[in-house]
């Protein structure tokens, strides 16, 4: 155990602390490697060098920036030959406009200035540069299965149309237009009439026989008078009681419809 009980330990060997490096500890010079700077191609890295430097990248200081791509063109050649056979051409380039610079300047056959050797480099870093932001304001947008999962809700489809439950609201404002109605067309006259719910029953029933639906409104006489709408009215509710018509409707508010109840076979 060390002397110092507060000291930090560098590292744990099976579960023990290690307080010092051994004596005959051997690293391999390659058994570490460091990359402090990752490019996507040799645009990338000239970028990288005029904006580390403050170059202006209309009027590029070409030997500066070839010297510091040179430098690093020679590191990455003893590691890995591939890559940097794609940098060494655009060293070529470089070196050629940095000679092309260096001879005096001709005129072309109008009489004009030569373009500058460096205007096609400076195109193509500004067409990267451009493309690079470009890139990233696009990945700095929200993506399905990075940034946000969509949500995904199963519902159950019955192959057998459901209609909505008829209101009982619905069934008595229904009913109350149809009274109205009825007393327009009424007629005074007094007389007593034995009505009977059971034979309204088996009315209604006839009505709906062979019909797939019947509107609400086609199965009270409105001319026979409020007292046999009303034994109809109950001889309805009797056989919806008895489960022997169904009375629905295709949405809210929509008109109330019966017909006869399914039985299965």
């Amino acid at each position: 155990m060390p002397d110092v009980i507060d000291q930090v330990a560098l590292a744990r060997l099976y579960g023990e602390p290690l307080f010092a490096l051994p004596n005959d500890l051997y690293i391999p010079p390659d058994a570490l490697k460091v990359f402090l700077e990752a490019f996507e191609g040799p645009l990338d890295l000239l970028l990288y060098l005029i904006r580390k430097q403050n170059f202006n990248i209309l009027d590029i200081p070409m030997a500066g920036l070839t010297r510091q791509y040179l430098s690093y063109v020679d590191e990455i050649r003893q590691t890995n030959l591939e890559l940097a056979a794609e940098y060494l051409l655009m060293a070529a380039m470089l070196i050629e406009i940095k000679s092309r610079m260096l001879l005096p300047p001709k005129k072309t056959a109008d009489g004009e200035e030569a373009e500058d050797p460096r205007a096609e480099l400076v195109r193509r870093l500004l067409e990267y540069e451009q493309t690079k932001l470009q890139a990233a304001a696009l990945s700095a947008l929200p993506q399905a299965g990075r940034d946000f999962w969509k949500a995904q809700v199963y519902i159950e489809q019955s192959l057998k149309p459901r209609f909505p439950d008829v209101n009982v609201i619905d069934l008595r404002e229904a009913w109350a237009d149809i009274l109205k109605r009825a007393k327009l067309v009424q007629h005074h006259k007094i007389s007593r009439e034995e009505l009977s719910v059971r034979e309204h029953m088996s009315l209604v029933l006839r009505q709906l026989q062979g019909r797939q639906f019947v509107e609400f409104e086609k199965l009270f006489d409105v001319s026979r008078g409020t007292p046999v709408m009303i034994v109809t009215f109950i001889a309805m509710l009797e056989l919806a009681k008895e489960t022997l018509i169904d009375i629905t409707q295709a949405e809210a508010f929509a008109p109330i419809y019966v017909r006869l109840a399914y039985t299965p076979a």
